[in-house]
This record gives structure tokens, sequence and C-alpha cells, in this order.
């Protein structure tokens, strides 16, 4: 079993910054990928960003480039997702995720890919 523990979240206003944390736990073995979903109301799951092997390889969604930056501690089994430059479009619970196996590269935003998920932090962007 993974348990992943997430904070950081809260309410800001546009154009400021969070940082969420996510540490892994109850397990030692190797985590393939781990990274962020959210899922605003009304919206589908959106992966916003997963890394491999603590940063081996990075994907980040289209809608966050150059915005949100992952950061793995290997040491501390964190991940953290900085976030600049926030707008009320990124309102959404933001939930870890994390996967045991490794599978191809193709698939990182696929949410079924992902066995362990965290229970979510919200993040709320007000104008």
């Amino acid at each position: 079993q993974v348990q992943l523990a997430e904070s950081g979240g809260g309410s800001v206003q546009s154009g400021d910054s969070l940082r969420l944390s996510c540490t892994a736990s109850e397990y030692t073995g190797v985590i393939y990928f781990m990274g962020w979903f959210r899922q605003a109301p009304g919206k589908e799951r959106e992966a916003v960003a997963i890394t491999y092997r603590d940063g081996i390889k990075t994907w980040y969604a289209d809608s966050i480039q150059g915005r949100f930056t992952l950061s793995p501690d290997k040491a501390k089994r964190t991940l953290y997702l900085q976030m600049d430059s926030l707008t009320p479009e990124d309102t959404a619970l933001y939930t870890c995720v994390a996967d045991r196996n490794s599978w191809p590269f193709t698939q990182w935003a696929d949410p079924t890919r992902y066995g362990f998920w965290g229970q979510g932090t919200q993040v709320t962007v007000s104008s």
C-alpha cells in the first residue's frame, strides 16, 4: 500500500502562489509515477503534472505549462507542486496520485493508471 498525504491548499487571490505537498508512506519500494490530478465542479478530472522516478521525466498539462513546477524530495518521499500566477480557472480539488508499476509514458494522463490516490486538497482562486 502507498499512503498519500497532501497539504498546502487554500484560498488565494488571482496572481498569487501556492505550494502543495504530497508525502508517500507505508511503502518502501519504488514509486514509478507520482503527481497531481485536479477536478473542478462540473469538469472532468485533469492530469496536472506527473513525474516518473522522482524527476527522470516530467509531464505538465498545457493549461498550466510554465506556471506550475514539480519538485521531488527523494529523501522525504515528498513531491511538491509549486503553483505560480494562479487564476480562477485553477480552482479545483487537487489530488496526489502514485503508482508502483512502470507502464508506457504515453498514458501519463490516464487516471485509471494510478493505483493510489490521496484525499485531495482544495485550491480556490478568486479574481
